[in-house]
Formats: C-alpha cells, sequence, structure tokens
C-alpha cells in the first residue's frame, strides 16, 4: 500500500483564505503587520518553527544571503523541538497544509524552507 504523499503549500498571510488551503499555519515568529485574527483565518500558529532572531536579522530577506539561510535554518530544524514538527506533518498528512508567511519575497522565506524540510524529513519527523 502506497502512503499518501503530504500536500504542502506557501502562501502569503496576506492573501485571501480559500477552501483548498486547508489547515492555515502562520510559521513567522512576529503577528503580521496590519493583520486581524481573523483576516489570517489560521488554524494554528506555531512560533516554534520560525527562524531564530538571531537568523532572521542576519539573512534579512537579503537573496545573496539565501543559501546560507537555507542551510542554517535546516540545522535549527533538526536541533529544534520535535514537537512542532510533528504536529505539522500530522496536519500535512490529514490534508492540504498551507504554511503562512508575511514576507514579500515569495522566494525567499522561512516557509519555503520549512516546507522544503517537511517534504525532505517527514518520515523520520512522524516516527
Amino acid at each position: 500500500m502506497r502512503k499518501h504523499t503530504p500536500d504542502i503549500r506557501i502562501k502569503r498571510v496576506y492573501d485571501p483564505p480559500e477552501d483548498q488551503d486547508g489547515a492555515r499555519v502562520l510559521v513567522d515568529r512576529l503577528w503580521p503587520r496590519g493583520l486581524s485574527k481573523e483576516a489570517a483565518a489560521l488554524t494554528l500558529w506555531l512560533k516554534e518553527v520560525a527562524p531564530s532572531s538571531e537568523l532572521r536579522a542576519g539573512f534579512c530577506h537579503d537573496p545573496r544571503h539565501w543559501e546560507d539561510f537555507r542551510r542554517r535554518y535546516f540545522a535549527e530544524l533538526a536541533a529544534g523541538g520535535k514537537a512542532a514538527l510533528v504536529q505539522l506533518a500530522g496536519l500535512a498528512r490529514r490534508g492540504p497544509l498551507t504554511l503562512l508567511y508575511a514576507a514579500r519575497d515569495t522566494e525567499h522565506n522561512n516557509a519555503v524552507v520549512l516546507a522544503a524540510y517537511l517534504s525532505d524529513h517527514i518520515k523520520d519527523i512522524e516516527s
């Protein structure tokens, strides 16, 4: 029997919620500016999986630092608390999981890295 491949998506938290989003999880450490909790329509806010303040400050959303940010964030996720990752993996197994972020850059943000980490390590996270 083939295991269900998780459907992990990423989306700006400022974009309108859609039925296809499934579980909507904000993965930023800080609450997005100018957004009400109602408009965000979150299932969950998991600050615990956001990059550390030090890592975030070093990256400054500068694409020139992307590869270093990605490598260091992967290391933080691997070393950090497993509970939040287990929670995300469980949501992904039940249906679509949309990781929400506030950054303007849709290609270079923590949700992109987190989605890749979850996709690559979901079997390890769940065991």
